[in-house]
């Protein structure tokens, strides 16, 4: 038990041990509580669910940096709201890239929330290794930080130029290679990632992709994608690899919840990206001047994060406000598998 105490209370990235342990069960919990319990029978989730699934995440959020906050002090704690802020403002694109994945793909709702589910351990994994190096190249080599603020800064220019445009995935790389690469059918096959099928030119029973299974690797790939920017611009706010990670864990299972309203309006958050790319380039300049040792107080960051979020969001029901809903599902299918 003493040695058991021991290992608990030892070091981890500059972190107790157990604040860690606390994170996994508590994350593991989760994903017990939505798969084996709210989702045990699959249904098509409204948005009156999604929203009150969001508000429970929001709420375990805020009671886990209300942890930190007391267990670390308020410096830390503000550091986790902030970078959780940040991570679920620019993930916001995010959820409009995969619901036009869904529509695309012609996926039926009621699997919408298998593929995200099952895409948030891909996320859990894949955000841990790019958290753990980018917080291995800080600590090795602090100026890369000029690299990751200049980087932000033309990832914000580009989206303001970009911001109209809808994603191709017919012709998106990995869609082309995943079609002309592997066996995918041109149906769905229920809610099977896979199935047994006939080669058309041998007769023998081989495994394929079902447009499930595509929509999971290529949500994953954009999530990879996004994290380019939105893990970088966590380090601005710190370098505490566990704020870090959590922050980014909390978020991405709080817009996964949202995902099912965002989607069913896409079109009433027609100017949200011009605040995200705003926040983009502010955070750019914010960890662009990290090396040079000016701080910017992490409770103004804060403030102007949620300011121009917040403006973002009402600006644009505000400008659609006599628009009808379109969500992914209304969107033009274009697309043709092919086996």
């Amino acid at each position: 038990m003493e040695s058991l105490l021991a290992a608990l209370m030892g070091d981890f990235l500059g972190t107790p041990v157990y604040f860690w342990v606390a994170f996994i069960a508590l994350v593991i919990g989760l994903l017990v509580f939505d798969l084996g319990i709210l989702h045990k029978d699959e249904h098509e989730i409204g948005a009156r669910e999604s929203l009150t699934l969001y508000g429970f995440y929001v709420l375990i959020a805020i009671a886990f940096g209300g942890w930190v906050w007391w267990q670390r002090g308020s410096e830390a704690g503000l550091e986790f709201f902030t970078g959780y802020l940040i991570e679920q403002s620019l993930a916001m694109d995010n959820m409009f890239v995969i619901a036009t994945i869904f529509g695309f793909l012609a996926i039926p709702r009621i699997y919408q929330h298998r593929v995200l589910f099952w895409g948030i351990l891909g996320v859990i994994a894949f955000r841990a290794i790019l958290i753990g190096l980018g917080a291995a190249l800080v600590y090795q080599f602090n100026w890369i930080l000029f690299g990751f603020g200049a980087f932000l800064v033309f990832t914000g220019f580009r989206m303001f130029r970009h911001q109209d445009e809808t994603p191709d995935i017919e012709h998106n790389p990995v869609f082309q290679f995943l079609t002309k690469r592997f066996r995918v059918t041109k149906e769905l096959h229920g809610r099977n990632f896979t199935v047994k099928q006939a080669d058309p030119k041998t007769g023998k029973l081989v495994t394929w992709l079902t447009p499930l299974a595509v929509a999971l690797i290529m949500v994953e790939v954009v999530d990879l994608i996004f994290a380019v920017d939105s893990v970088p611009a966590v380090f601005a706010v710190t370098q505490d690899t566990f704020i870090v990670y959590t922050s980014n864990i909390f978020a991405i299972l709080g817009l996964r919840a949202l995902y099912f309203a965002l989607a069913a309006a896409m079109n009433r958050f027609r100017y949200l990206q011009t605040s995200l790319a705003i926040i983009l380039v502010l955070v750019g300049i914010k960890i662009f001047l990290v090396p040079l040792h000016i701080h910017i107080d992490t409770l103004l960051s804060l403030l102007v994060t949620i300011s121009i979020l917040a403006g973002g969001v009402i600006f644009s029901l505000y400008k659609t406000r006599n628009e009808p809903d379109i969500g992914a599902e209304q969107a033009p299918k274009t697309g043709q598998l092919e086996p």
